[in-house]
Formats: C-alpha cells, sequence, structure tokens
C-alpha cells in the first residue's frame, strides 16, 4: 500500500496529472470535503473503473457555508483520509488551503438557474453559488476525464452537469449510487454529529421517504400524502425544510404526464441536519 502524492498547489497538481496523460492514462476526479467515509469509497472505487489515474479532493469550501453554518466545526481528519485513500491505491489527493483556491482580491461567482432553484436553495440560498464556484475551479484545475459525485446529493449533481454542460468544460460527470448504514441511514459526513438518542431516530427519515416513494409508484395522489409523510417526520422530532416530487433529470416541478421523478427531503434533527432522495417511477 503506498501513498497517495499529496499536492497543496494547483501548478503541482497540474505537473502531476500531466506527466500521468504523458504516459496515456485517463484521469477520474472525486472532489470530497474530507471526513471520508464508505460513501466517497465508493465514488473512489466507481472511479477507477473509468480511468487509471484518480485524484481526489479534500477542500472544506468556506464559500458554501453560510455565517451561521457549520464550517468550523465540520468534522476534519487529514490523516485518516489518506490513510484511507492509500487502502484504495489512489494516486493523487489535491489538498490545497483557502489561499490558493481564494487568493487575495478574488472576485469571481458563478450563478446556476436551473436545477439549483428551490429545494436546498430555499433554506441556503448561498449553497450553490458557493458549490458551483468550488467544483468549476477544481474541474479546471484538474482538466479530469470523468468526475464523479454522489447522489446523496442529488440536487448537486444536476446542478454541477448543468454548469458543466453551459460553460462546456470537458469532463464526463457521472453519479454514484447513495451508500447507506445498514438501517437505511444515508451516510454523510454530518452523521458523526447525531448523539445516540438521535441517531437511533434518524433512521425515520429513510423509512418514510422510501414509504413515501412506495405509495406514490402505486398511485397514491401526491400532494396528500406528501403532507402526511411531513407530519409523520414532525411526529418523530423533525423540523421539515421541504420534501418535495420533482421530475427526475431537470428537477422541475412535476408535469403532468411526468414519470422519471425524484422525491427529495431535507430534516433537521436537533442541530443537525440530513438530507436525502430516492428515484421513482409513476405510473402512466
Amino acid at each position: 500500500m503506498s501513498a497517495p502524492q499529496v499536492h497543496p498547489t494547483i501548478s503541482a497538481l497540474r505537473e502531476h496529472l500531466a506527466a500521468a496523460r504523458a504516459k496515456g492514462a485517463r484521469i477520474a476526479m472525486v472532489p470530497t470535503m474530507g471526513a471520508l467515509h464508505e460513501g466517497h469509497l465508493s465514488l473512489v472505487r466507481a472511479a477507477r473503473e473509468h480511468a487509471e489515474h484518480v485524484v481526489v479532493s479534500i477542500f472544506v469550501n468556506p464559500t458554501q457555508f453560510a455565517p451561521t453554518e457549520d464550517f468550523d466545526a465540520y468534522p476534519r481528519d487529514e490523516q485518516s483520509d489518506l490513510d484511507k485513500l492509500a487502502a484504495e491505491g489512489v494516486e493523487s489527493v489535491f489538498m490545497p488551503g483557502r489561499a490558493e483556491m481564494y487568493p487575495e482580491g478574488f472576485a469571481t461567482s458563478v450563478s446556476v438557474g436551473g436545477p439549483a432553484e428551490g429545494l436546498e436553495s430555499a433554506s441556503r440560498p448561498h449553497f450553490f453559488a458557493g458549490v458551483s464556484l468550488v467544483v468549476t475551479k477544481l474541474l479546471l484545475a484538474a482538466l479530469p476525464d470523468v468526475a464523479i459525485f454522489g447522489e446523496k446529493d442529488y440536487q448537486q449533481l444536476c446542478v454541477i452537469r448543468r454548469f458543466v454542460r453551459d460553460l462546456n468544460i470537458p469532463v464526463q460527470v457521472l453519479g454514484g449510487e447513495t451508500v447507506r448504514e445498514p438501517d437505511g441511514l444515508a451516510m454523510s459526513s454530518r452523521n458523526r454529529y447525531l448523539d445516540t438518542a438521535t441517531r437511533a431516530t434518524a433512521a425515520r427519515l429513510p423509512e418514510v421517504l422510501f414509504d413515501t416513494a412506495r405509495r406514490l409508484e402505486a398511485g397514491a395522489p401526491p400532494a396528500p400524502l406528501l403532507d402526511q409523510a411531513i407530519a409523520a417526520l414532525a411526529a418523530s422530532g423533525f423540523n421539515v425544510d421541504y420534501l418535495e416530487l420533482r421530475e427526475a433529470d431537470t428537477l422541475a416541478p412535476l408535469a403532468s404526464g411526468t414519470r422519471s421523478a425524484r422525491l427529495l427531503v431535507a430534516a433537521r434533527l436537533g442541530t443537525t441536519r440530513l438530507i436525502d432522495n430516492v428515484a421513482l417511477t409513476l405510473p402512466a
């Protein structure tokens, strides 16, 4: 097991990847904020299926956090992350500091409409501007052939696909399936915030989500069913930000006749905010 080569600067990363390309290697990138778990590692394994050289970025991006959010408290464990990536055979890790990504005088933003509208943006209006900016910079730093993002953050995946197309960034964006704990809870770095009691309650979120999806696929009318699901989560102690049914590819509001859909939820349990989603096919 050899340690991946860690690059703190864009210039060092580009030089290393240029040498890999010169040897004929395809490059796959997995952008992360660290605190790696099995969900992240599943994306690394998916990346390996598409390229000979895998680069993982670790950067807790300040521009996607509001002042009241958990930037300072966000879990960080760089040595554990590097050990896990070494075990997966990752060749390169891009680990820049804040000044490398946002040097003094930085004055550029990226704004996305379409799939960025509503859902997460309703309660976190700053979020997708920060995500779009940092992912644009990461993709331009590495210029990978393929980039892998988790479907747990499904709206984020749709937003990234949109701006990559719109800006003609030459990378194929792929989604990796959500990895779940044995009780169904989607793996997330923020699950570390849950204490014993709230961790037990958290499993109610995917339970309600999947039960609602099954009933929608069976033909139940969406509006009353979604209201019932929100009420069920509230009764379990969740403060629900949204539970919505959207068109799967564009995340536009569901139109008559749409069959391919996504059911998306965000809810707070104590001080921890959890998100999840599930794909479903509505009856004709």
